[in-house]
């Protein structure tokens, strides 16, 4: 089942999918392939990063596949991470991007909640912007 809208919250570690409408929500994981290390601050190793997960990047990319409209959250790096990946290898996705924000490690109800307010907000601007 696909919705109109979807938010994803994404770390490195693990993507939490919600496709959803004011009645329904449906959830997917996905989980990252690659375990980051920690360094002490006095040893010296490479660049101290790591290339992108793209099979994760891959996998929630198609957990999103049949939204129209959706929003990208996360704390850290890891969603700008997606959205370039986005922008390089799956360009039939990035236009359905229309909102990327921070935000830290919020339960499930919190991300949908979040979610729909956002969406909400949008979707009351726009007869606003339609007929300016």
């Amino acid at each position: 089942m696909s919705h109109y809208h979807a938010v994803v919250w994404l770390d490195h570690a693990e993507a939490r999918v919600f496709q959803f409408n004011q009645e329904d929500v449906e959830k997917f994981t996905v989980h990252g392939h690659k375990h980051h290390l920690h360094h002490k601050a006095s040893s010296v190793v490479g660049s101290g990063r790591e290339p992108a997960d793209l099979a994760f990047y891959v996998e929630i990319g198609h957990a999103l596949a049949g939204s129209s409209e959706i929003l990208v959250l996360g704390p850290g790096a890891a969603k700008l991470e997606f959205i370039r990946h986005v922008h390089k290898a799956m360009p039939e996705l990035e236009p359905k991007i229309v909102g990327v924000e921070t935000v830290d490690h919020p339960t499930d109800g919190q991300v949908v909640a979040y979610a729909r307010k956002y969406f909400h907000a949008k979707d009351r601007m726009r007869p606003l912007l339609q007929t300016h």
